[in-house]
């Protein structure tokens, strides 16, 4: 596996005697190429060549264990093309590394299959039942659908039965989830229905735990598998269905080459081996509902008296509700009245009361307090925070990328020594609200300190996106701070992840009837604010697909981003054959918060990622969605150029990346 685009093609090699029985379709093997061995696959076992000359044996058979089945080397292929990236990068991401030992051992017995499930939980769903019927055919019918998860649905649960069905008629699943914490709640609603038909697969995992699993997947012994990113590439037999749970989370978007999305493998492997699909949340991206307005997909949703009745009271700053107008620092203050009043409802019945911060830390920015100017390392000219000392007590100023201290704070502007904060963190918030709620618990979790799960009981909660503890039988309330620092992100999908982030939050709060609220510190007449107001993430997600459809963004079209030094790009971009009708947009200096191309992260012409920063620039090529495979092609085709003019510069490049500021 050679990795470089001018080589990425199979070559013939000659198979000895010796290896004859070892050196099986998927195996792998040594190989010498160019005076040095490498690693390679068995793609095809052939009597004869194309080759015109002679022909080099293999170095050795390494395994006899198929590894890179056809079915997985024709996705390698597909998902390689789709990217304009490399096979060879495609498998290092669907094959984990050999571990003789664990290969060595006997396979395990392949277990029968489950009994059916009740199915009754999704009875709620429109055409539910005949994306289960479809499922459980014997016709190996291939239904593809859109889940849109109710308000305060047990996702783990649905998903787990569901597999069930589908392994209860002989067929495998694949269900892909963003985090460790998302594969804990799956893996443990699973165990009871599948026993070890499931297995998990994560990065966390050792080399001996994972290959272990991932041979019981390729030998039949598990029908099931339940895994982050890379496990949509897992050998399932007979695969009848591939799940992706909450596909707009960041952790799903791979920052290895060529930076597949789970969501889009899936959808490729769906037409490869005909078996269902179905991409789910609490929310909805432009992505998922370009699948069903295209008609490839059908929506599975509940009705809107189901979604009222599971939904939380939902409460925004609006000038005509009276508590706003009786306030008049409503839209001024960080936590107004009518959010200190919902969370003391919840507390005086003894429910938990949920507090989102969206970032991290005590003060994590901060501007001189006389001219308001950003305050920025002087080393990396990263972001500074106040965070607590930890050689000894009180508060230090710390620079979040490269952690120097500053003990003499001095502005670059106007020479001010006194700063202020521009955003608080959960860390602060938590004391805050430690002091407003005296005698109550406060519970902190986010960055290193996360906390899965509170009882039931009076407490305050303090989290930040994504790692929200799950309450027992819900938040009494939750209040959403800070909902500016979600908007205002320089980024494409920064409306849609603030709209995901909050209806995640809502789903983990009670129902109205039961007395649950969700408050959001934001004026109402925001568009996201309503989405989530009237819980209609499938209406946000249409005007979100139609608007980018207006301004050219995908997923209505295709772009790729070209990243690396200004010289390196240009040369690049010279070098593609753009299709007809292609946009080249920029070069623009890198995106805030997006890190550099490999190979410049170390170096100084990547000291600094801020809007001032001009050596690391970012170019973005725009086609209609009908050419996104011709420009992929004339991008793998630029690489090839580029390789055989031994043009060495880093450069990283996405076919709609997940990031587009």
């Amino acid at each position: 596996m050679l990795g470089l685009a001018h080589l990425d093609r199979p070559f013939d090699y000659l198979v000895d005697a010796a290896d004859d029985e070892t050196a099986v379709v998927g195996a792998r093997v040594r190989i010498r190429f160019a005076g040095r061995l490498v690693d390679g696959f068995v793609l095809e076992r052939r009597a004869d060549s194309d080759h015109v000359g002679s022909l080099s044996y293999l170095d050795r058979a390494v395994s006899g264990e198929p590894v890179l089945t056809p079915e997985l080397a024709t996705l390698a292929r597909a998902v390689a093309d789709r990217y304009a990236g490399t096979m060879s990068d495609v498998v290092r991401l669907a094959v984990p590394p050999r571990h003789a030992r664990t290969e060595a051992r006997p396979a395990d017995d392949v277990p029968p299959p489950p009994d059916a499930p009740d199915l009754a939980a999704w009875s709620s769903y429109q055409h539910a039942d005949s994306f289960i019927g479809a499922l459980r055919s014997e016709s190996a019918a291939a239904p593809h659908a859109v889940w849109q998860a109710a308000p305060g649905e047990q996702w783990p649960q649905r998903l787990a039965e569901l597999a069930t069905a589908v392994a209860a008629a002989g067929r495998g699943t694949i269900i892909i989830v963003p985090d460790q914490r998302d594969l804990d709640r799956l893996a443990s609603a699973c165990e009871p229905l599948l026993g070890d038909r499931c297995v998990s697969l994560a990065a966390g995992l050792g080399p001996s735990t994972r290959y272990r699993r991932w041979l019981a997947i390729r030998r039949g012994a598990a029908s099931v598998v339940a895994g982050t990113r890379s496990a949509v590439f897992a050998p399932v037999h007979n695969l009848g269905l591939v799940v992706v749970w909450d596909d707009g989370d960041d952790s799903l978007a791979e920052p290895r080459a060529p930076y597949p999305h789970p969501r889009e493998v899936a959808v490729l492997r769906t037409h490869q081996q005909r078996c269902g699909f179905l991409v789910g949340g609490y929310s909805r991206t432009a992505e998922a509902q370009a699948l069903v307005e295209s008609g490839w997909a059908h929506d599975l949703v509940a009705d809107r008296q189901t979604v009222r009745a599971r939904m939380p009271r939902v409460l925004a700053l609006s000038d005509s509700d009276a508590r706003v107008m009786r306030d008049p620092l409503a839209h001024s203050a960080r936590i107004p009245e009518m959010a200190f009043a919902s969370a003391r409802r919840a507390i005086a019945a003894g429910l938990p009361v949920l507090f989102s911060v969206p970032r991290r830390g005590y003060l994590p920015s901060l501007a001189c307090a006389g001219c308001r100017t950003h305050v920025r390392c002087r080393a990396c000219h990263g972001p500074v925070q106040l965070d607590q000392d930890r050689s000894g007590p009180g508060e230090i100023l710390a620079c979040r990328w490269c952690g120097r201290t500053e003990r003499h704070f001095r502005c670059v502007e106007c020479g001010g020594t006194r700063v202020r904060a521009l955003v608080t963190g959960a860390r602060r918030t938590a004391e805050e609200l430690g002091r407003a709620f005296a005698g109550v618990p406060v519970v902190a979790s986010g960055g290193s300190a996360t906390v899965d799960a509170v009882e039931s009981g009076a407490r305050v909660v303090v989290a930040t996106p994504g790692v929200e503890p799950v309450a027992s039988g819900g938040y009494g309330a939750a209040i959403i701070l800070d909902t500016w620092a979600y908007l205002d992100r320089a980024d494409l999908r920064a409306t849609e992840m603030a709209v995901r982030r909050w209806l995640a939050i809502g789903a983990l709060v009670r129902a109205h009837g039961d007395g649950g609220e969700l408050v959001l510190v934001a004026d109402a007449g925001i568009r996201a604010v309503q989405a989530v107001v009237r819980w209609d993430p499938a209406g946000f997600a249409a005007l979100e697909l139609a608007q980018r459809a207006e301004l050219g963004f995908p997923p209505a079209v295709t772009m790729a981003s070209v990243d690396g030094l200004a010289a390196d790009v240009t040369r690049f971009t010279d070098l593609i054959d753009m299709p007809a009708g292609a946009d080249l947009l920029g070069p623009v200096p890198l995106p805030s918060g997006v890190r550099p191309p490999a190979g410049l992260a170390d170096s100084s012409a990547a000291g600094a990622f801020d809007d001032e920063s001009t050596d690391i620039e970012r170019v973005l090529v725009r086609v209609g969605r009908r050419d996104g495979r011709k420009l992929a092609a004339a991008l793998t085709q630029a690489q090839t150029r580029r390789n055989t003019k031994h043009e060495t510069g880093p450069i990283r490049v996405q076919v709609d990346p997940h990031t587009i500021g």
